[in-house]
């Protein structure tokens, strides 16, 4: 399984949602966050804006649906435009269920 975690605009996070959701991952956890990529943060006139807002989103899939999932990401999320947003991926090595303490892989 592969862990992927997209740190996005939040203005793309519902487009990216719902293209995931189309295409049946409907998992994931949404989180709203704040940081800075290489440009460090954002400079309009005389104001700079050291962090901005962004939206994390992770979600869980087979190693086999991880390619398709990070190419829904990059589509629903492109604007073309700085801070677009980084997509992460890593192996999982075990998943548990809370309730049941279950191991699900």
């Amino acid at each position: 399984m592969k862990m992927i975690r997209a740190i996005i605009r939040p203005e793309m996070a519902d487009t990216v949602s719902e293209g995931l959701a189309e295409a049946g991952f409907y998992s994931m956890t949404k989180m709203s966050v704040f940081g800075r990529g290489k440009q460090k943060g954002l400079t309009v006139g005389n104001l700079h804006y050291d962090e901005l807002p962004k939206t994390l989103i992770i979600i869980v899939v087979e190693n086999d649906a991880a390619e398709e999932v990070v190419k829904i990401i990059q589509y629903k999320a492109y604007t073309g435009n700085e801070g677009d947003g980084k997509i992460f991926t890593s192996p999982v090595e075990k998943v548990f269920t809370v309730r049941t303490g279950s191991n699900e892989l």
